[in-house]
């Protein structure tokens, strides 16, 4: 059976949804649960400033916490409507920057998501938003751990405890 999966969006899947999927798998394989991450970007066009795969602080960021990505470390991906179907848990890592972006390229699913408050580096240091960052992923990773958590995502209800 295939591990449930949860998916992160952010603008262009570059700095806080990335640091978000390697920090939830490495976390969530430490604790053993059978939860995976993926990651996506709502306009990865918008990054035309990224320099190569992935942003360096939240390389840093990972290696702070002793977490590696295994190479080679892939570039963003755009969100396809696919992904979305795939996923049991979807987070934006930022309402008043994806909702907008989730009602005009995919109408109807910005209320199936669970939207955080993190800014981007436009907004807030690194080092802030990855921390805050954090705090919301071992949040996530605590409730899935529940039983009766799971159970409620295995029959689609909501889960915004």
């Amino acid at each position: 059976m295939a591990s449930p999966r949860v998916l992160f969006l952010c603008t262009g899947n570059y700095f806080r949804s990335r640091f978000a999927e390697l920090l939830f798998n490495h976390r969530a394989r430490s604790a053993g649960l059978p939860w995976l991450a993926e990651s996506r970007g709502l306009a990865i066009e918008r990054g035309h400033g990224n320099v190569g795969p992935i942003s360096a602080n939240t390389l840093r960021a990972l290696a702070e916490r002793g977490i590696h990505p295994e190479p080679p470390v892939r570039f963003p991906v755009p969100l396809r409507e696919a992904d979305l179907r795939q996923a049991r848990y979807v987070v934006a890592v930022k309402e008043a920057e994806h909702r907008p972006l989730l009602d005009l390229k995919f109408p109807g699913w910005a209320e199936r998501v669970e939207f955080w408050h993190v800014d981007d580096v436009d907004c807030a240091p690194p080092e802030h938003a990855l921390a805050v960052l954090e705090g919301e992923v071992e949040r996530l990773l605590r409730r899935l751990a529940e039983p009766w958590s799971a159970v409620r995502m295995v029959f689609g209800a909501e889960d915004k405890t």
